[in-house]
């Protein structure tokens, strides 16, 4: 006879399912090499070591989520790959301060636990964990039914850097310094609102388009090994990650209220995937603003170490000029037009 008596999985939450992606985590994260020197999965608080080689660390903090773009990987029934860009989000600006990345959190709320779509989130996260040489340390998933919709679900991540405060950047940017574009590798993960809206205004069934099939899902560019390996060297004098506001937006955050810069769209080497977008309707104006339209990551660099930062870079990535800094500017300057 079956039972009257109310439990927490009638309601629609499953503590089996919950522990047993819980132990899935935990197994994982022990066969990666930068799974840390403590049992953190699974605990209450996860535990790590702060390295003794810093002379005087500071901490920097990051949080981000991945946006819309989960949509994508829910139409696309893939999952393996969203993880890579919900680090890399995080990640990425960790770098802008200079800081290593060294620790990662995750959250993921889901209406339902599905375990094979977890554990292929999980993945992802730790392959972004190991590209970006930081350890994931623990998390939180949660089951809420009734919150979301049948299959829907959200995750958002925390990160942790270090930073020697010799090493700390964006207080030694200069007049007549040069701002390097880095390409990104498409989308990233921003403006995907707007992708979504123009892929139903057009009527395009995504999955039936091998090339949006392939662009939209695409993980995030994670900067981390070529930035820290530069500033080693101390040959940047700041930098910006190209996110949600574009360009002009993310390298105003950076420059000093007493310089301006000056910003040649001429220069800028954009992709098919962004080209596609702009004959698809979308102006330029709300191009710049709302997509990295090929610059995933910009340096600012003194003229003179011109050479040597971009020999940091495959030939993919590598680094080249699109403006410069001028103190006679207080705002940033857009001339030309990108080639689409």
């Amino acid at each position: 006879m079956a039972s009257n008596k109310l439990t927490y999985r009638k309601s629609g939450v499953n503590i089996r399912k919950a522990d047993s992606f819980v132990k899935f985590i935990s197994s994982v994260t022990r066969k990666s090499s930068k799974s840390g020197d403590f049992k953190n999965i699974g605990g209450f608080g996860a535990i790590s070591k702060i390295p003794s080689k810093l002379n005087d660390p500071h901490i920097v903090t990051s949080t981000d989520g991945v946006g819309t773009k989960i949509e994508i990987a829910n139409d696309l029934n893939k999952f393996d790959t969203i993880g890579i860009d919900l680090v890399a989000m995080c990640v990425n600006d960790l770098i802008v301060q200079g800081a290593k990345p060294y620790l990662f959190l995750d959250y993921m709320s889901v209406s339902k636990i599905d375990l094979d779509k977890l554990k292929n989130l999980v993945k992802g996260i730790i392959k972004g964990c190991d590209l970006s040489d930081c350890k994931l340390v623990g998390g939180e998933t949660a089951e809420m039914p009734g919150t979301y919709t049948k299959g829907k679900f959200d995750i958002a991540g925390f990160a942790v850097g270090l930073v020697e405060k010799k090493k700390i950047l964006n207080k030694k940017i200069r007049n007549n310094d040069l701002i390097l574009a880095v390409p990104s590798n498409g989308l990233h993960s921003n403006g995907f609102s707007l992708v979504r809206y123009l892929l139903k205004k057009k009527k395009i069934n995504l999955k039936k388009n091998k090339f949006l099939k392939s662009e939209l899902i695409r993980p995030t560019k994670i900067y981390v090994k070529e930035i820290l390996d530069i500033n080693q060297k101390n040959l940047i004098n700041g930098c910006a990650n190209i996110t949600g506001g574009g360009l002009v937006d993310n390298i105003q955050r950076i420059i000093p209220k007493n310089l301006g810069a000056e910003i040649n769209l001429n220069n800028i080497k954009t992709l098919k995937i962004f080209s596609w977008l702009y004959k698809m309707g979308i102006s330029e104006k709300e191009m710049l603003k709302t997509f990295n339209c090929g610059v995933g990551f910009c340096l600012i660099i003194s003229p003179k170490n011109i050479k040597l930062v971009t020999q940091y870079f495959g030939e993919k990535f590598k680094p080249y000029i699109i403006g410069k800094i001028n103190k006679n500017l207080k705002k940033i300057k857009i001339s030309g037009k990108i080639s689409w």
